[in-house]
């Protein structure tokens, strides 16, 4: 098994940028990436020799609201348990911080929906709560 770096250290914006785009994600600005990032409630990474091949972060009001963002592992890296490695960490973190009235959300990637469910996520139908929706700003 390889020797993975996990740490709590968020990646640079310059190493959040290029992560993003190996996985088709729209381009951000280096300011934007770098205030995003600082703003976070939470990060974890992973790197192998030094190199960022996953991360995961938590953003939200660190109250009531969580929401996982940003779980990426490098394509080159899938399938290998470092996407579970990183969720690992995520929980540990949401274990500690959330509260009893607290909401976790997140925004799967299509496909990716299984993944979540083990960590008990589920899709929102629309039967009951309503579906969950998102808006993407672009250029």
């Amino acid at each position: 098994m390889a020797d993975y770096l996990i740490s709590e250290q968020p990646p640079t914006a310059d190493e959040y940028i290029a992560l993003r785009s190996k996985i088709g994600w729209d381009n951000v600005a280096h300011k934007v990436a770098q205030d995003s990032l600082n703003h976070s409630l939470f990060n974890t990474t992973v790197r192998l020799d030094g190199k960022l091949i996953g991360m995961a972060r938590v953003v939200g009001d660190g109250f009531m609201y969580f929401y996982i963002q940003d779980v990426i592992v490098d394509p080159a890296y899938q399938g290998l348990g470092i996407g579970h490695m990183l969720m690992a960490r995520v929980e540990t973190y949401l274990a500690g911080a959330c509260t009893a009235g607290a909401t976790v959300g997140l925004l799967a990637a299509k496909g990716k929906e299984t993944f979540y469910r083990r960590y008990g996520f589920a899709e929102r139908d629309g039967t009951e709560l309503g579906k969950g929706m998102c808006r993407f700003v672009r250029a």
